[in-house]
């Protein structure tokens, strides 16, 4: 057997690389398969439980009943409008805090890695801001920007920037240090040392936080609008729960775990574009 592509010329495929995409293939179905039917299951036991009188519907909802509720959001919208205006509106303020956190995190941590006297004398302000409760920090944030947007995009950013800038500043600490002394040896400026050999290698780094630090700006935007919004996800879940609604609080969670799975998704997307670099084994065994 042979493949050809583009025009290229053929490439033999030996027996054993035929078993291997076949190995490879029938365990990314079991994966499917096991994911769909551990779902499914735990979604039959719940139902069953509630229809049996095991779990109280009050309090633990049923899911079908959450979607039920989904249903209604998507075709009457919700108390506050249409459910997609309000997704678009906790969405605009979790890229915009996660974008800003991001930057902010990546050039203080670039910034203090590089510079032993900056990073000791901001260190201890660096780690008193983050031992400051966030919800805290989201209050005060509805008193000094109000209930619009600034509010839930500083918190978010808040929320973003501690993630990245931790891996960041940890992953300029990790360059090889044989690299960079090389690159000056060669000639090279400071700059150029950041720029060509410390940041590529504390890229890693950086991209593994992002997967972690865009869950937190979604969580920091929500908890804001939880806080006092008037317009949002978080809102929604705050409105469900003024009204015992549980359906409506699960169904706002699975709105928010699709979104995040989501950007997951694309995130990897762009973490294996911007790692092509790496070694094959490392870019198919992930971070």
């Amino acid at each position: 057997m042979s493949t050809q592509t583009n025009g290229a010329p053929e490439v033999p495929v030996t027996a054993e690389e035929r078993m291997a995409l076949k190995r490879a293939a029938n365990y990314r179905r079991a994966v499917i398969f096991l994911r769909v039917a551990l779902a499914v299951a735990g979604l039959a036991a719940w139902e069953g439980a509630v229809r049996w009188g095991w779990l109280d519907p009050f309090f633990f909802s049923q899911p079908s009943a959450i979607y039920a509720q989904l249903v209604v959001w998507l075709t009457e919208g919700t108390a506050q409008g249409p459910l997609w205006s309000e997704l678009a509106v906790t969405m605009e303020e979790t890229v915009l805090g996660f974008l800003i956190g991001s930057l902010l995190g990546v050039l203080c941590g670039v910034v203090l890695g590089r510079n032993k006297l900056a990073a000791d004398v901001f260190s201890i302000y660096i780690k008193v801001a983050n031992a400051i409760p966030r919800v805290v920090l989201g209050s005060i944030f509805i008193i000094m920007f109000g209930l619009g947007m600034g509010s839930k995009v500083a918190l978010a950013v808040v929320m973003v920037f501690f993630v990245v800038f931790g891996n960041a500043f940890q992953g300029v600490r990790e360059a090889d240090r044989n690299m960079i002394a090389n690159a000056y040896i060669l000639g090279a400026s400071k700059r150029q040392v950041t720029m060509s050999v410390v940041f590529p290698s504390a890229l890693s780094w950086i991209l593994a936080s992002l997967h972690v630090s865009f869950g937190f700006a979604l969580v920091g935007a929500v908890v804001g609008e939880f806080l006092g919004a008037r317009h949002g996800i978080g809102l929604l879940i705050s409105t469900a729960q003024g009204t015992f609604n549980a359906a409506g609080v699960f169904s706002a969670m699975i709105v928010l775990a699709v979104v995040a799975l989501g950007a997951e998704y694309l995130l990897t997307a762009l973490e294996d574009k911007l790692l092509k670099w790496r070694p094959a084994q490392f870019v198919e065994q992930g971070m």
